[in-house]
């Protein structure tokens, strides 16, 4: 519905508009230099991830998010950092939203940890396919579709974009704040009709909790919190692994769905998820859930290996 309130403002009232573009995803967790730069070069390892999310499945034109990451650690005399890349490109509706982003970060040994400060440094592009609206639909007393101002056409916009985050993780927890769009990029559509990016906060956490004496399972609940200030998405996860290998749990989004998760890893190194979501609003009538797959490999190139286990935070 709030997607649907854009599209209409920019046909009808194209001038300044204000909009917050982040998209959600449900393993959030094992994707953190997604939204937080400082997770990059995370527990000493190299990681190419991609995530492919697909909303809403049965209505037209829904959501479509597709994440791409690298990023790696990387030593400086006696100092630790970390470095990447992201893309992402996301549809919804009569939108394109892509970003290229470059991410950087400084790793403090902390304790039994580490304690990073990132920032992320790129490129943001917005879309609209004006020419795919039907005006007729919208002729009215007040509205007339040979309006200058209305958006016709195929738009798109390019500005520069920039993103702050901190984030600490060790062998039981992790947690973070970050920042997005910190320079609230504007991206001009023609004459007439500009649009704003919102900044998004995002806090987000989790915690290991090894349980049973033969210490197989290990509980990993973990929740992501992200807001403009203006709207809100809170994500839960309760999360299970046992022997190092198979995950299985369930996510909610108070606001939104509820959905499984399942994981494993497929040989040492390499894991693959996947997330289905069902509404928990009106929209269950209309849609038959999302879906969303994740497939990342990670490797040491810090230090000789004793084995090729994937050991962090998430997968202990």
């Amino acid at each position: 519905m709030k997607r649907l309130v854009i599209i209409l403002n920019i046909v009808l009232f194209p001038i300044v508009i204000y909009a917050q573009f982040d998209p959600q995803i449900g393993q959030y967790m094992y994707l953190p230099t997604a939204y937080n730069p400082a997770a990059a070069g995370e527990n000493d390892l190299m990681k190419v991830s991609g995530l492919y999310r697909l909303q809403y499945t049965g209505i037209e034109n829904a959501p479509q998010t597709l994440y791409f990451t690298v990023h790696s650690p990387f030593v400086i005399g006696k100092t630790k950092h970390g470095a990447g890349v992201k893309f992402l490109n996301d549809t919804y509706g009569l939108f394109t939203n892509r970003a290229f982003i470059a991410q950087y970060c400084y790793r403090l040994k902390l304790g039994n940890g580490y304690l990073s400060a990132g920032v992320d440094l790129g490129v943001v592009s917005v879309g609209f396919q004006g020419d795919s609206v039907n005006l007729e639909e919208l002729n009215s007393d007040y509205h007339r579709t040979d309006d200058q101002m209305i958006v016709k056409g195929e738009q798109t916009g390019t500005n520069f974009d920039m993103g702050l985050g901190l984030y600490y993780s060790s062998s039981k927890w992790f947690a973070g704040i970050s920042y997005s769009h910190v320079t609230y990029p504007s991206i001009d559509w023609g004459d007439y009709s500009t649009i704003h990016l919102r900044g998004t906060m995002y806090v987000h956490g989790g915690y290991n909790w090894v349980v049973g004496e033969q210490k197989k399972w290990v509980l990993k609940p973990s929740a992501l919190l992200m807001t403009d200030f203006a709207a809100w998405d809170l994500s839960l996860t309760a999360l299970a692994q046992y022997n190092e290998r198979w995950r299985f749990g369930l996510t909610y989004r108070p606001r939104s769905s509820v959905g499984i998760l399942l994981g494993m890893d497929i040989i040492s190194g390499l894991e693959l998820g996947y997330t289905y979501e069902i509404a928990t609003t009106r929209l269950i009538a209309n849609t038959y859930g999302s879906h969303e797959v994740y497939l990342a490999y990670g490797f040491n190139i810090l230090r000789p290996k004793r084995n090729n286990k994937y050991r962090s935070v998430r997968y202990l």
